[in-house]
């Protein structure tokens, strides 16, 4: 279970949330803006509870919509909610609102993490993940996230079976690119050139079903 800042286990203050959330209202981005300005001046606990509260569940969410396993999802969600408590300080209200800032830090780690798993195809895995939504859009944007998705799937199924398995190993079991080659007994530069072609295929793909 995700527990929040790495002191939560042992503090009750995570159980202190605002009374608008305890009502199960939306934070404002002035209220959430609020609540990391404290936390950055002062270490407010409260500000910090309140704000995992609410972005903790649906950065796990959106970090499994994106592939990760529900393991991962949740340690990558500590990490990246350990480094909204350290790096408050850094947050502009002016360059960008609390969600996109708070859900970049989460990508920055989902990419440290593959990374560090071996995958080289970095630039083209965030290419991919940038067609899943954020968590909790708006009902318009629950439209357009489902049209997105169609999209998507109706993009993938005219791959061919190879590619698709060559996408799935890389990009949603988050395979290394060296357990693929010898899973699959190829050669690590083709399976390399293979998932390039592939992601550029369905590129291709997404760009004639936007036209």
């Amino acid at each position: 279970m995700i527990t929040g800042h790495p002191a939560a286990a042992k503090s009750p203050w995570l159980s202190i949330v605002t009374k608008d959330q305890q009502r199960g209202a939306m934070p404002t981005n002035e209220e959430l803006s609020g609540w990391l300005q404290a936390v950055a001046r002062a270490g407010d606990k409260q500000a910090f509870a309140a704000l995992f509260k609410h972005f903790a569940p649906r950065v796990k969410s959106f970090l499994k919509m994106c592939g990760a396993s529900d393991t991962l999802a949740e340690e990558l969600t500590q990490e990246t909610m350990v480094n909204v408590w350290r790096k408050a300080g850094t947050f502009d209200p002016q360059r960008a609102a609390p969600s996109t800032w708070i859900f970049s830090i989460a990508r920055n780690h989902r990419v440290d993490h593959l990374r560090r798993r071996g995958n080289h195809l970095l630039a083209d895995e965030e290419n991919l993940t940038d067609l899943v939504p954020d968590p909790a859009p708006s009902p318009a944007d629950q439209v357009l996230a489902g049209e997105r998705e169609a999209r998507v799937r109706h993009a993938m199924s005219q791959l061919s079976p190879g590619q698709r398995q060559l996408l799935h190993l890389s990009f949603f079991e988050e395979h290394a690119h060296a357990r693929i080659a010898h899973d699959l007994d190829l050669p690590l530069g083709t399976v390399k050139s293979r998932i390039r072609l592939a992601v550029a295929r369905l590129r291709q793909l997404l760009e004639g079903l936007d036209r």
